[in-house]
C-alpha cells in the first residue's frame, strides 16, 4: 500500500491508538505532538493524509491549516480533523481551510477512523 499518514495529536494515548491501528491496516505512519513539529513533518514527508487535532501546544490545528493552505507544495494534502468539539462554527472554519472530514474524539472508534481514511486515500 505504501500510503503515508501523519498524525498530529498531543494526547499520547490517542496518538498511540491511532498509530497502531493504522499500521495494522498497512499504512506508513509518522507522528507529531504539536503543530510546529507537524508542519515541519508535512513539509519534509509530504504524507498522503494528515490526521490533525485542533487544540495543541505551540501551534494549534487551525494555525497549521492556515499555514498549510498558503504553501503550494503541501496545500492539497487531505486532512481529517480530530477534535473534542463538534461545534458547527469550528467545523465550518476547518472546512474553509481545506479539511476534508472530521472526527469527534468522544464519539469515534478506530474502525470509523479507518473508514474515513479509506474514503480519502
Amino acid at each position: 500500500m505504501d500510503k503515508k499518514i501523519l498524525i498530529v495529536e498531543d494526547e499520547k494515548v490517542l496518538l498511540s491508538l491511532l498509530k497502531d491501528r493504522l499500521k495494522k491496516e498497512g499504512y506508513i505512519v509518522s507522528t507529531a505532538e504539536n503543530g510546529e513539529v507537524g508542519l515541519e513533518k508535512i513539509r519534509k514527508e509530504h504524507p498522503d493524509l494528515i490526521l490533525l487535532d485542533i487544540i495543541m501546544p505551540k501551534m494549534n490545528g487551525i494555525q497549521l491549516l492556515e499555514r498549510k493552505k498558503r504553501e503550494g507544495k503541501i496545500k492539497d494534502i487531505p486532512v481529517i480533523i480530530i477534535s473534542n468539539s463538534g461545534q458547527p462554527a469550528e467545523i465550518n472554519k476547518v472546512k474553509k481551510l481545506g479539511a476534508n472530514n472530521w472526527l469527534i474524539k468522544t464519539e469515534f472508534n478506530p474502525q470509523e477512523v479507518i473508514r474515513k481514511v479509506e474514503e480519502i486515500i
